[in-house]
């Protein structure tokens, strides 16, 4: 598995901030809980943020990092402004509707060639 996460920042305007997350593999609960500070620490900044989600051959997650990642949606339903998730498969397409109830972000996926409109989608006001 590799994770990557990224704090991007564009001018002092908020609405253009965003944190970017790169899986690829299967994500453990140790990777998982990597990036959970990052985010929760944005969180005591701003009311709500902007996650943009890039999966590459990603294979899923193992029983505790999706232990993790429902008990993040439980905690965060009202904390994540935009979700944009760029995939390569049908399922990580499917996973855009799927997640929607779990959350009050504005969810949008995006197509692997779309990584650059799915960043202006989160920077936009």
């Amino acid at each position: 598995m590799t994770t990557q996460i990224k704090e991007i920042a564009k001018g002092n305007a908020l609405a253009r901030r965003y944190i970017e997350i790169r899986l690829s593999g299967k994500l453990t609960k140790e990777e998982y809980l990597q990036f959970i500070p990052v985010i929760e620490n944005r969180l005591k900044e701003e009311d709500k943020i902007n996650l943009l989600v890039v999966f590459n051959d990603f294979r899923g997650w193992e029983a505790g990092a999706l232990w993790e990642d429902i008990k993040f949606d439980a905690k965060h339903f009202n904390d994540i402004g935009k979700l944009a998730i760029v995939g390569e498969n049908r399922w990580e397409k499917g996973m855009a509707l799927f997640c929607r109830p779990f959350t009050t972000a504005k969810v949008k996926y995006f197509e692997p060639n779309e990584t650059e409109d799915a960043r202006l989608w989160l920077e936009e006001v």
